[in-house]
């Protein structure tokens, strides 16, 4: 009787374990897309934390645009998260990989800024050194002749003599 026991209860842990806890959707998006649509669902929930304002002046949900990009339904991507989610060591591995694409980003992002700051240095100490040019003249004269008063009473003299 308990060698009868103990084969059944060896049974029912070999059947209950061979048992999937959740069962593959009908429409199974591939690891692949599901790490792209991970990804871009990370950058947009860091978005909103950083700049609310501009995604509140959307007024488009950025969920929803990442599942139409996708061309996916929220359903459907609720179902395939739920399946990859069941799976812990398929689970982690598939945000490691959003995480390591996240890190990359970051990294590339933070050389660009580096690069224009090292510009915008090297811009301003060269524009301190250059020694000022002497500013080019006017391409428009100024009035040469300036009015003077002895030339007026001049002209006035001559006018008097004209008109005797």
């Amino acid at each position: 009787m308990k060698n009868f026991l103990i084969l059944l209860l060896v049974l029912f842990l070999f059947v209950s374990c061979k048992e999937e806890v959740v069962k593959q959707p009908a429409k199974l998006i591939e690891k692949d897309k599901m790490v792209d649509i991970m990804y871009d669902l990370s950058l947009l929930e860091a978005m909103k934390y950083q700049h609310q304002q501009k995604l509140d002046s959307t007024e488009t949900d950025p969920t929803k645009f990442i599942l139409k990009k996708y061309k996916i339904d929220s359903l459907q991507f609720a179902e395939n998260n739920k399946y990859y989610a069941a799976d812990y060591e398929n689970y982690k591995e598939l945000f490691d990989e959003v995480g390591k694409r996240l890190a990359k980003n970051q990294r590339d992002t933070d050389s660009i800024v580096t690069l224009e700051e090292k510009k915008a240095k090297k811009a301003a100490k060269d524009k301190k050194d250059k020694p000022k040019a002497a500013t080019p003249k006017d391409s428009v004269k100024k009035p040469g002749n300036k009015i003077n008063i002895d030339s007026i009473r001049r002209q006035m003299i001559i006018n008097r003599k004209n008109s005797k």
